[in-house]
């Protein structure tokens, strides 16, 4: 089983539309085998998002997911990085397809709800960021 990380990020969480995105992922196939609620510090979002930290949008990214509580899950499935970057939709919600949940929930590119890793071998990296082995029970 593949497994990729997925962030619900702070307008998800206050919005309290957590159960409709993982009702979602789930129907979609994907299993959720660990997860966990954070108050992540600029500094834990910044090592995070380190991939990016030449693009414009870093700073504000890193303001952002810091700002509120987030929900960090590891989902399990075939294909599991491709379905769920297929249900998330595109990262900016006026270009996401029907349907997608930054389609139906996304309010902006930033605050479009849900990030999830974008290959195998970030999925690993990710998710060992933030979850040890112990904590991932499939």
């Amino acid at each position: 089983m593949e497994k990729t990380l997925s962030i619900l990020k702070p307008d998800a969480v206050a919005r309290n539309i957590t159960g409709k995105v993982n009702e979602r992922l789930e129907a979609a196939g994907l299993k959720i085998v660990a997860q966990k609620r954070l108050l992540l510090t600029k500094a834990q979002v910044g090592k995070f998002y380190e991939i990016h930290r030449d693009k414009a949008f870093y700073d504000s990214i890193c303001e952002y997911m810091s700002s509120g509580p987030v929900v960090v899950q590891v989902f399990a499935g075939p294909n599991a990085v491709e379905v769920n970057r297929k249900t998330m939709g595109a990262t900016n919600p006026a270009n996401a397809e029907v349907g997608t949940i930054r389609r139906d929930f996304g309010e902006s590119i930033e605050r479009n709800v849900v990030h999830g890793s974008d290959s195998q071998e970030n999925a690993v990296a990710e998710i060992a960021f933030f979850f040890s082995q112990m904590e991932i029970v499939e």
